[in-house]
């Protein structure tokens, strides 16, 4: 794989997480009407504990800065990853149509390509002990 389609992918990540997570930090974004009842349950629960909804989007914040300005991008990466997962299970749960499982697609391919150029620093993860 060329390099550069790992630091487009981990620039594109960064991006989407500094701003969705800004974003969602500041409350800019504005809460959908017609969300599923599901959803709408699990945002609840989320808001409801205080402490973990600000603390999920400034972790978005600070890996997303990491990953644009290129420091500790593969510890950024590994911080994310439980991050990115369950935003793709949540759409693949919780909001139906394969429309809103773009998004999520997106983030965990990017992820994944972003993740390639840290393969040597992560190998020894995959080792038994």
């Amino acid at each position: 794989m060329k390099p550069i389609i790992p630091k487009i992918a981990r620039y594109l990540l960064g991006l989407i997480f500094f701003i969705f997570g800004g974003a969602g930090l500041l409350n800019l974004l504005p809460a959908q009407p017609d969300m599923p009842e599901k959803l709408q349950t699990f945002m609840t629960g989320m808001m409801a504990a205080g402490y973990f909804f600000p603390l999920l989007k400034g972790t978005e914040v600070v890996c997303g800065l990491l990953l644009l300005i290129g420091v500790a991008p593969a510890l950024a990466l590994v911080i994310l990853a439980p991050i990115s997962i369950n935003i793709f299970m949540v759409h693949l749960f919780l909001t139906p149509g394969l429309q809103n499982l773009l998004m999520p697609i997106l983030i965990l391919v990017c992820h994944l390509l972003a993740a390639t150029a840290y393969w040597k620093l992560y190998k020894p993860l995959f080792q038994k002990a």
